[in-house]
């Protein structure tokens, strides 16, 4: 059973997608703001994050530049799944990897499922040994 950080500011989408991952066996720590989430992180290190980028206060973008620079989250996938499209993140930003950008999913055009599908191969790939 996965820990995972749901990074997610709309509550209905939110019980949604925890519902969802819940049924598929994870267990769920719902952050709605940046602060939010490095606090949950800081309690119980997750086996994956997921993030949308749009988030009041602080952006999910500083969100994981905060995150990236504790040393015992830097191995921990995250997963993007934001209405921002992936075109505009990569603008001016350093590739995905260095981030640790285990995918990135637009919203408008992922379905449930699919996000489900991104979330069990990023948790595989976490699995395999380097």
């Amino acid at each position: 059973m996965a820990q995972i950080l749901l990074v997610e500011p709309d509550s209905l989408l939110a019980e949604v997608y925890r519902r969802a991952l819940k049924q598929s066996g994870h267990q769920i720590v719902h952050a709605c703001s940046a602060q939010t989430a490095v606090s949950a992180a800081d309690r119980r290190k997750p086996d994956l994050v997921i993030l949308e980028l749009q988030l009041a206060a602080h952006n999910g973008l500083e969100f994981l530049y905060e995150f990236r620079s504790y040393h015992d989250w830097l191995e921990v996938p995250v997963l993007i799944h934001s209405l921002v499209p992936p075109g505009e993140f990569d603008r001016g930003m350093p590739p995905m990897n260095e981030l640790n950008v285990a995918g990135y999913l637009y919203k408008p055009r992922t379905s449930l499922e699919q996000l489900l599908r991104a979330v069990d191969t990023c948790l595989a790939a976490k699995q395999q040994p380097a």
